[in-house]
């Protein structure tokens, strides 16, 4: 997979749309979106919500190209830089916070450009904890279990993709490979959303590829010990074409995605499986196009988002609905109620679903 030119591409995606409170988008029935920032010098891919413990509070980080990390600890009120000192020709395409202190920042980009920074005291200093040392390496995603257990994906390093743990909080190891399928001539992971690596119920893996013959859902059962992959009828066969984003609620499992060089394009963008993960089916209703993130909002409903608009889904991704007419990158939601958004020219958003 041609990971300079996602990456060229990626930098130069201009903001569609302005949005306002009350118009340039149509969210869900009885939802609204309210645009909290906007006008960095930056492309946000990376965003994750969470609810500060004993509080009504959210805290939310962000991240993208050009150093960027951003912060709020007020629900996107106000927004402060988090930066990483000596960082700032990094591309953090992905950020896991887990309170108001802590927070993982994850970079892209070919051997020592991608690196796994943590900081303990709210962004102000970052310890660096892990670098490629390897020109191979390329960091993808980033997801956390705990403080201390984290996983992140990379494309493959010798025929398998990389998987990095820590259980300590501090070290990053490579798990062995040796029970995961070989990777398929061209085939690895899109960094476009920082989801496409998902942890379920604390012991199982998800993560979705591209790139190749085939866009493909591996999986382990017992955090990377051991692995299973399945074929998805997503579009496939070209570098640019693929799964994005996956997410799951209960047995069912929602895979996004499509070609980003041709974001207009609609078919195939979409699957779902009932049975975790064993098998797909391609969505009846397709959303309209491309989708690189996808998020659940509760109640067998999904948010899918791209840079050309964003969908939803109330039946577990079988029929899709338009929810607006922008660009968007990633998603986050800390609670069915309370989710952020972000996208290029330093776009953050927050969104409030209504009642369902």
């Amino acid at each position: 997979m041609s990971r300079k030119a996602f990456l060229v591409l990626a930098g130069l995606t201009l903001l569609g749309v302005s949005w306002t409170h009350a118009g340039g988008l149509q969210p869900p029935a009885g939802s609204s979106w309210e645009v909290q920032t906007r006008g960095r010098d930056t492309n946000l891919r990376g965003v994750s919500a969470v609810r500060v413990r004993g509080t009504n509070a959210f805290a939310v980080w962000a991240s993208g190209s050009n150093g960027v990390i951003l912060f709020s600890g007020d629900g996107g009120k106000s927004w402060d830089s988090r930066a990483v000192f000596g960082a700032e020709k990094l591309d953090f395409r992905g950020v896991v916070g887990l309170d108001s202190r802590t927070a993982y920042a994850m970079a892209s980009g070919e051997g020592a450009a991608s690196r796994i920074y943590k900081t303990t005291d709210g962004g102000k200093s970052w310890q660096q904890q892990y670098t490629g040392n390897r020109k191979e390496v390329f960091l993808d995603a980033i997801v956390c279990i705990s403080g201390n257990r984290c996983f992140a994906l990379g494309d493959p390093v010798d025929g398998k993709f990389l998987l990095l743990s820590t259980s300590d909080g501090k070290a990053w190891r490579e798990l062995p490979s040796d029970h995961m399928p070989v990777a398929t001539a061209a085939e690895g992971a899109f960094a476009a959303s920082g989801t496409c690596l998902a942890i379920w119920s604390e012991r199982e893996i998800y993560f979705v590829t591209g790139g190749g013959p085939a866009a493909r859902v591996f999986r382990s059962k017992d955090l990377g010990t051991t692995w299973s992959v399945s074929e998805t009828p997503i579009v496939s066969g070209k570098a640019s074409s693929g799964i994005f984003s996956i997410a799951r609620a209960g047995k069912t499992v929602i895979v996004v995605g499509g070609d980003y060089k041709e974001p207009a394009r609609s078919e195939r963008v979409a699957a779902y499986s009932s049975d975790e993960g064993t098998t797909w089916k391609l969505a009846e209703a397709q959303p309209r196009g491309y989708r690189s993130a996808i998020a659940f909002l509760g109640n067998n409903s999904f948010l899918a988002a791209g840079p050309l608009g964003a969908d939803f889904t109330s039946d577990g991704g079988r029929h899709w609905s338009a929810a607006g007419d922008f660009d968007l990158n990633a998603l986050s939601f800390a609670d069915s109620a309370h989710g952020w958004a972000v996208g290029a020219k330093g776009l953050i958003a927050r969104c409030m679903p209504g009642a369902r």
